[in-house]
């Protein structure tokens, strides 16, 4: 064994997502002491006291990685229904939130982190509203929150202007305060304010004067012609901030032809602005003026990825005007891209599972990897490969979150007339 220490724990038998085994694709053993991984390695020897995992041939990976989702606004449908197009979702939740307090954002928030965690998220980006009708109670529910659930997941807070910071007196300065009271970055939103140009110069002032990341919600509408995409890219050169700015939705992208969103995406590429798309509120609120041939709103984040951009797919809202649905499920999310992107083959599907575990862990600036000496964050899900785990939506099987379970789900077991026997599954 590796580093020194007795394993508490060894999950025999399983399959490294991302070709990380020895030798690829073949099942290693994985010892975890404490909250390490202390060995990876074919046939480990057993240890005195540790409790031994047979994952029998199933994936193994650190977790999936959450970087863009609202807790804040999560679980509303019971107050106000799905919107009929972008204004008017954030109409509806401007008028509820103005009602919120920290124990109802707390209480809904948790419903909904609960629902991630069990779904096999190990990290999280959360964006949370700061403005004079909210003020800083959703900021306040969520700090306590990432508290709460740090034996669980870990939990990035995004402060962020959602209905506009120029046109919005004092909102500046409650950003400036949740920043300043342990926030871990900075968000925008261009296309509520009257002045997109001005907000974009606001946020990354703050994120410069406060050495933070930023994460823009940024062109979610289908115009080209309106784009401020060139002027996020040309503000993170100008500030030298390559590889700490990201782009939600930018659903603008989608309705350019080939050769123009390639262009884009070399221009994301080369100023280190990285994408995040978010196909089911993209899905359920672009292209609402159609009345046939709906275009689909989804920004081409396979092409993107491809190209050199750092490109994760994410949740964004869950049961509330903005999406009226949603179980936490990072999985459905790239099975879903896949089937609005019209994925197929094994390796675009491995690709999707990369967008919700690798590439937002490279956004987020995580430890990840099944590695010895990286944290013990692992998750096994009942499949064989990155690629059928997408295409069957393959449940969690169990989680471990700093070396201790936090999760356990047993595969189910089929009871035909006379025999038991194991669903279908990887074996």
């Amino acid at each position: 064994m590796g580093m020194g220490e007795r394993p508490s724990m060894i999950l025999r038998g399983a399959r490294l997502a991302g070709g990380a085994a020895p030798v690829d694709k073949t099942v290693v053993d994985v010892a975890v002491a404490g909250d390490r991984i202390v060995a990876v390695a074919p046939a480990l020897p057993g240890a005195e006291g540790a409790e031994e995992i047979a994952l029998d041939g199933r994936l193994l990976f650190p977790g999936f990685v959450e970087s863009h989702v609202h807790l804040d606004k999560s679980a509303l449908t019971d107050r106000c229904a799905g919107a009929p197009d972008l204004p008017s979702a954030i109409a509806a939740v401007a008028a509820e939130k103005r009602a919120f307090t920290v124990e109802d954002i707390h209480a809904r928030a948790s419903e909904t982190l609960t629902r991630c965690v069990l779904h096999g998220a190990t990290a999280m980006r959360t964006h949370v509203e700061a403005d004079p009708r909210i003020g800083l109670r959703g900021f306040e529910a969520i700090k306590a929150l990432r508290e709460d659930f740090a034996w669980a997941i870990d939990l990035q807070i995004c402060v962020f202007p959602q209905e506009g910071l120029t046109n919005d007196p004092g909102t500046e300065a409650l950003l400036d305060q949740a920043v300043r009271e342990g926030a871990d970055l900075i968000g925008g939103c261009p296309y509520a304010d009257t002045d997109p140009t001005a907000q974009i110069a606001r946020i990354f002032s703050l994120a410069r004067e406060y050495d933070l990341d930023i994460d823009f919600h940024l062109d979610f509408h289908l115009d080209p012609a309106r784009m401020d995409l060139g002027e996020i890219c040309r503000m993170t050169e100008a500030h030298g901030m390559g590889g700490r700015v990201a782009a939600g939705h930018v659903s603008a992208l989608s309705a350019l032809p080939p050769d123009e969103a390639a262009a884009w995406a070399r221009r994301m590429a080369d100023a280190g602005v990285a994408l995040t798309v978010l196909p089911a509120t993209d899905l359920f609120l672009m292209g609402r003026e159609a009345r046939h041939l709906t275009p689909r709103g989804v920004a081409p984040a396979h092409d993107f990825h491809r190209c050199g951009v750092t490109c994760s797919l994410a949740t964004n809202n869950v049961l509330n005007p903005f999406t009226p649905f949603g179980d936490g499920s990072l999985l459905r999310m790239a099975n879903l891209y896949a089937n609005a992107a019209q994925l197929g083959a094994a390796e675009d599907h491995a690709l999707c599972f990369d967008m919700v575990s690798s590439a937002p862990a490279r956004l987020m600036g995580l430890d990840y990897g099944v590695r010895e000496g990286a944290r013990a964050d692992l998750v096994a899900l009942d499949a064989r490969s990155e690629a059928e785990a997408v295409a069957t939506l393959a449940p969690p099987l169990f989680v471990v979150k700093n070396g201790r379970r936090t999760v356990t789900r047993p595969a189910p077991v089929l009871h035909g007339p006379g025999v038991d026997r194991p669903a279908p599954g990887p074996v």
